[in-house]
């Protein structure tokens, strides 16, 4: 396959989210079919229509590139020079009860030997019209204009946005981090979107994210976008799950207090999600 234009992903990156944003924007208040619902999380059939949306309207451009998304994946994307990683939907229970605070993760992922790195961001809030962008050697973006991390360097100083992941393990392993977190900082937020609290990082809103149990869909636009910004983004695998991962990103101030805390309460062996 010959090489990947990046300006060229992106346009394709973007106007696929947007189609899906439009999609989602539309639903937001209707009845929505619930395919699949456990303690922690629900399964959309509008997930799934928005994926299939997403992998549609890039194939028209990029035929030959497989999609990795939480809704399905190409059998391809071990091997692949490139693949697409796509979250449909990210932050589904809060659009299934209704909350406008969820979004499309698009990323594009190349292949150099045996890693992956990320190349295009692409995370879109339809419910904003907000949407955040980046390329491995440009500038992020917020909407076109150029974005940068916060300068607080004091973890007193800072908003720090939480996850709660939906296994046991994780909720176990967060919750005292939070624990921790709370007395030290000026405000802690949950807002059930990784990949918008990556992009609110990015743009200095928040000044770190930390969570146990994040999937690659969730994440990897936002992360460059997060790096892209001026910060710091790293993730950390969990042993025996399959693109699911610890993760830091920060302003890159706060860094070292933030992953002190963190790692006093490593993840537990995985069990089955509930």
């Amino acid at each position: 396959m010959k090489p990947v234009s990046a300006s060229a992903a992106l346009a394709a990156a973007e106007s696929a989210a947007r189609a899906a944003g439009t999609l989602m924007k539309a639903h937001l208040r209707r009845t929505k079919k619930v395919n699949e619902a456990t303690q922690h999380d629900i399964k959309l059939d509008l997930d799934v229509r928005c994926q299939r949306l997403i992998t549609r309207q890039l194939a028209l451009e990029f035929p030959d590139i497989p999609v990795l998304g939480e809704e399905g994946c190409d059998p391809s994307i071990e091997e692949a020079p490139a693949r697409w990683v796509v979250d449909p939907i990210d932050g589904t229970v809060n659009y299934a009860y209704g909350i406008p605070h969820a979004c499309v993760s698009i990323a594009l992922q190349v292949r150099d030997r045996k890693r992956y790195s990320t190349l295009v961001g692409v995370v879109h809030d339809p419910f904003l019209d907000e949407t955040w962008t980046a390329t491995a050697t440009g500038p992020a973006r917020l909407n076109g204009r150029k974005i940068h991390v916060s300068p607080r360097p004091r973890l007193s100083e800072a908003i720090v946005s939480l996850g709660f992941a939906k296994s046991k393990e994780t909720l176990d392993r967060m919750l005292p981090v939070f624990g921790e977190l709370i007395h030290q900082v000026r405000k802690v937020r949950l807002m059930g979107s990784a990949a918008l609290a990556l992009t609110y990082v990015a743009d200095g809103r928040f000044d770190a994210y930390v969570e146990a149990g994040i999937r690659l869909w969730d994440v990897a636009a936002g992360g460059l976008i997060v790096e892209r910004a001026g910060g710091r983004f790293e993730i950390t695998p969990i042993e025996g799950e399959a693109y699911k991962y610890s993760l830091n990103a920060n302003n890159g101030h706060i860094h070292a207090p933030l992953k002190r805390i963190a790692d006093r309460f490593p993840t537990s062996s995985p069990t089955p999600e509930p």
